[in-house]
């Protein structure tokens, strides 16, 4: 099989593999279950198949041309593929933990379904080359977003779902205006025809507009915490590998590769950015559920990867792309390790828990290393990533922002401090639970290890996000 035929295999298989997911759930659980991690996989080892092409900058090009402007294609360069591989990989690990987390609650068939579609929308949006399917990917990860959260079926929760359905569909519709502003300027939809047109300010800010209402930025943030109603490998689904990394990618991918930006763009991000980010950690400092919390901690997180990826300097840009892949594997796990709390102590309360270290001592440990990487203490691999952002705003020649940042830094360490030592110091609220399933405990144990290795190891994805920056001609900024 050729290279255009291994794309479509990592978008389509768990694209169109997930609707054969509740006919095999009739037939056999086990068989439903694996099938779905097999799928996401298959994304997974083909986009690793796509990778040495990448790296080599040969991207492989499924292309077919359509009349009046129109397309159908897949690009595995650099930025895609390294979007693809986190989320697909991160997402197995996901599907993995599902099998115990999952085990005692109804509809299981759609709840497979859902989360194996929403892979495959993330694979073909990342993929694409067009607008069009682009956004059709786009809302495709929105209705599954919808379900997921709603999973529970409960008068509360479903009103949540709808308003995340209507913060992120809206965003989307105010963006595909933007395609159209591009179109009618361009006279095609295809981002491999455009050779980085300047946009008029309209259609860059429908454009953002779109962004920051998928990845959860100030002002259109509130619908991620509450999104903390769904199950807890939802929330991590949502918060940590692919929903809220799916407006940072087209961020990069618009920004950075396709189009040009005025240089006011440098600016006016990064503030936004900013306040975000403080006004998050604020919240998340206040708040006692630890879901909410955490979910807070990821609208924060998310400003500090507009920051690398909006500051035009060349370390800021790479720190965001090493923030993607870092705070993926560390938030994934803080909120499988909330999972794991939650299923124990049946409350998300921090103030009705304590002591949980000597009942749930893996679950403690992987916790503290994937707070620690949140955090960006050394040598964990949050360090890096957050030390090259901040810098990449010192390097642009805003010390106050920078300082914004350092500030927002500080606070994620008091809100995660804060977290660690009520639920698992201090009297034990709970002494007769028990650690979670094996499946449960080793998905957390891997991201745990895994925030640590690529932290000690830092050279391995920082000479990965370095080759696709030289790619694309980024190195000399």
């Amino acid at each position: 099989m050729g290279g255009p035929g291994i794309i479509l295999v990592c978008v389509f298989t768990p694209l169109l593999g997930a609707f054969l997911l509740p006919f095999l759930g009739r037939i056999s659980t086990v068989l439903r279950n694996m099938a779905a991690l097999v799928f996401v996989l298959v994304s997974f080892v083909t986009s690793a198949i796509l990778l040495p092409s990448a790296l080599a900058n040969n991207p492989v090009l499924f292309h077919w041309s359509l009349p009046l402007g129109f397309s159908f294609g897949f690009l595995a360069d650099g930025l895609a593929v390294f979007m693809a591989m986190i989320s697909s990989f991160v997402a197995a690990i996901i599907v993995f933990y599902s099998f115990g987390y999952m085990l005692n609650y109804k509809h299981k068939n759609e709840y497979y379904l859902m989360v194996t579609l929403f892979i495959g929308a993330m694979m073909g949006l990342v993929y694409s080359t067009n607008l069009l399917f682009i956004y059709v990917f786009w809302e495709i990860s929105a209705i599954c977003c919808w379900r997921l959260i709603g999973f529970f079926r409960e008068k509360m929760m479903v009103l949540r779902a709808d308003k995340a359905f209507l913060v992120t569909v809206g965003g989307a519709l105010v963006m595909l205006i933007g395609f159209m502003g591009i179109y009618s300027q361009t006279g095609t939809f295809d981002l491999l025809e455009m050779n980085h047109p300047l946009l008029p300010n309209w259609v860059m800010i429908t454009i953002l507009f779109g962004i920051l209402s998928k990845s959860a930025t100030l002002p259109l943030h509130t619908w991620l915490p509450d999104a903390g109603v769904a199950p807890s490998p939802v929330t991590s689904l949502l918060h940590a590998a692919v929903l809220v990394k799916i407006g940072v990618y087209i961020y990069a991918r618009f920004f950075l590769v396709n189009f040009s930006v005025p240089e006011v763009w440098h600016t006016v991000v990064p503030i936004i950015a900013a306040v975000s980010a403080l006004v998050s950690a604020g919240a998340a400092i206040v708040e006692n559920d630890i879901k909410r919390i955490i979910a807070y901690s990821t609208v924060s997180q998310l400003a500090f990867i507009f920051l690398g990826l909006s500051c035009g300097v060349v370390q800021g840009i790479a720190g965001g792309l090493l923030y993607i892949f870092m705070h993926s594997l560390a938030k994934g796990g803080l909120f499988l390790t909330a999972g794991i709390i939650e299923h124990s102590t049946h409350t998300k309360d921090i103030r009705q828990m304590g002591g949980l270290v000597r009942t749930l001592p893996a679950t403690a440990i992987a916790f503290a290393c994937c707070a620690f990487s949140v955090m960006g203490i050394p040598p964990f691999g949050g360090f890096f990533s957050k030390y090259m952002v901040i810098n990449g705003a010192l390097l642009l020649g805003n010390p106050w922002l920078a300082g914004v940042f350092l500030l927002g830094a500080l606070m994620t360490v008091i809100y995660l401090a804060r977290v660690f030592v009520r639920v698992f110091f201090g009297p034990t609220t709970h002494p007769h639970i028990q650690e979670g399933t094996w499946e449960m405990v080793g998905s957390v144990t891997m991201l745990a290890a895994l925030s640590l290795l690529f932290g000690i190891f830092i050279n391995l994805p920082a000479s990965f996000v370095t080759v696709i920056l030289q790619n694309l001609g980024m190195l000399g900024r």
